[in-house]
């Protein structure tokens, strides 16, 4: 649950900031528009917490993901020139060895006229907002100008100069979130089918991946936090973890009974790959936390 968060909106018309709306099916069928933060979003907080995190442990960091560039590997020509231009396996060696965030979070390298592309080791779907229970408002807001306060209203120089007024949105309400990391392919080169890090490293890239996939939930970063920081009333939902070749089950929060869902899905799983898939309830942020927790201490 989040209250009075503004931390993906999607544009500005006139003094009117608008924010993200989605249209969804609920789980009865019925066409519902609603507050929704972008996967998008979500991708880039996680990315933030990865990369503050690796430079404190001392991982192998490209020019553009120590300063967090958007372009990442791209902005460093040097490294990406020397990349064989006819060998996209060796050249994936190479990124994935050079960069633990682009390991990570994927690139796509597009400079010196190629296209060499990493998939990322987590994915975010959408974070929807329950259409029964999450509601968005406008406030407003004005930026008022000490140096005309005094002044009268009806001069033309007068009190409403630069007094900027504008509004703003504020959403509030129940969040459905789904998440998936893929703790093995970390350092794992998806042409060659094979590990191209020790295993020292990858142990600590994965620890890493999944400490930043909690650190975004318990702290979401994003727009208008230094006045619209969220408040975050509670967080309960399923971890699975696969350890087997058999996918770790997912059924969206959107669903009624979803955990129950899980539950069963994963029951039929472990018929099959015995003892393959495991499922970790949680009531509350700090259950999630010790979950988290308990899965990266034994990564």
């Amino acid at each position: 649950m989040l209250d009075m968060h503004s931390l993906n909106n999607e544009t500005t018309e006139g003094n009117q900031q608008i924010t993200r709306m989605v249209h969804i099916v609920d789980a009865d069928g019925r066409l519902a528009v609603v507050n929704a933060i972008s996967g998008d979003m979500l991708k880039h907080i996680q990315a933030e917490h990865f990369q503050s995190l690796a430079q404190a442990r001392g991982l192998p960091l490209c020019a553009g993901c120590r300063v967090f560039d958007a372009n990442r590997i791209n902005s460093e020509a040097d490294f990406v020139e020397k990349l064989p231009v006819d060998d996209n396996a060796a050249g994936l060696d190479a990124v994935i060895r050079h960069c633990a965030l682009d390991d990570a979070e994927g690139i796509l390298v597009t400079a010196n006229n190629r296209s060499l592309p990493r998939k990322s080791t987590v994915e975010f779907g959408w974070l929807v907002g329950l259409p029964e229970s999450t509601r968005t408002e406008s406030y407003f807001h004005v930026k008022y100008d000490p140096r005309k306060r005094g002044e009268s209203s009806g001069d033309p120089e007068g009190a409403n100069v630069g007094q900027a007024i504008f509004y703003r949105p504020a959403s509030s309400g129940i969040y459905a979130a789904v998440c998936t990391i893929e703790v093995a392919r970390v350092g794992w080169n998806d042409l060659t089918r094979k590990y191209v890090v020790d295993e020292d490293q990858r142990r600590l890239r994965a620890r890493t991946v999944v400490e930043s996939v909690m650190y975004s939930f318990v702290r979401p970063l994003g727009a208008h936090r230094n006045t619209q920081n969220p408040h975050i009333l509670g967080f309960r939902g399923v971890v699975t973890v696969s350890t087997a070749a058999v996918p770790a089950p997912t059924v969206s929060p959107l669903s009624h009974g979803y955990v129950e869902q899980v539950k069963g899905i994963t029951e039929q799983l472990n018929r099959t790959w015995p003892g393959a898939v495991d499922v970790y309830e949680f009531g509350s942020l700090a259950e999630f936390s010790k979950v988290m927790t308990d899965l990266l201490q034994a990564v």
